[in-house]
């Protein structure tokens, strides 16, 4: 299905965001952005253990993404869609960059709630439509309230 606009702005921004990143993707929409992965180090979370991604490699859980993105020296680990990777880092992440879109559109499955008591809104840019994206945007950055300490 993939994301149900073409909005350049927003396409830029995640290429700049993501750029040299280790990436934590669903198997659905690494298929769907297979092209995308220059310099990038995707994990796909996946439970088919016959899966063999041809760019990066599967993972069964966020804690097994997280170990081999942090043995690999990496200081953090984007999550990058779909709704299953969404959901289950959602627990572990200290900071969300966001995309938010002035229109719903398609029938997808929304994105974790994001609880007020919980996060807080770190920076907004707002964006009106122009001659090369039809919508208006905001690329949010929210933070946790409470850090998380992953250290055990």
């Amino acid at each position: 299905m993939g994301v149900p606009w073409q909005l350049p702005r927003d396409k830029e921004h995640f290429r700049r965001a993501t750029r040299g990143q280790w990436l934590l993707i669903g198997r659905r929409t690494y298929e769907e952005m297979l092209g995308w992965f220059r310099d990038h180090h995707p994990l796909v979370l996946t439970r088919d253990n016959g899966f063999r991604p041809p760019i990066g490699e599967r993972v069964g859980s966020v804690e097994e993404a997280l170990h081999i993105a942090g043995k690999a020296g990496a200081r953090e680990l984007m999550v990058v869609g779909g709704s299953g990777p969404f959901a289950a880092a959602m627990p572990l992440a200290d900071r969300l960059l966001l995309t938010e879109v002035e229109s719903i559109l398609g029938r997808g499955v929304p994105f974790p709630a994001i609880a007020p008591e919980q996060w807080q809104v770190a920076s907004r840019q707002t964006f009106p439509p122009d001659a090369e994206n039809a919508l208006g945007m905001a690329m949010v950055t929210y933070e946790r309230r409470q850090a998380r300490s992953l250290a055990a």
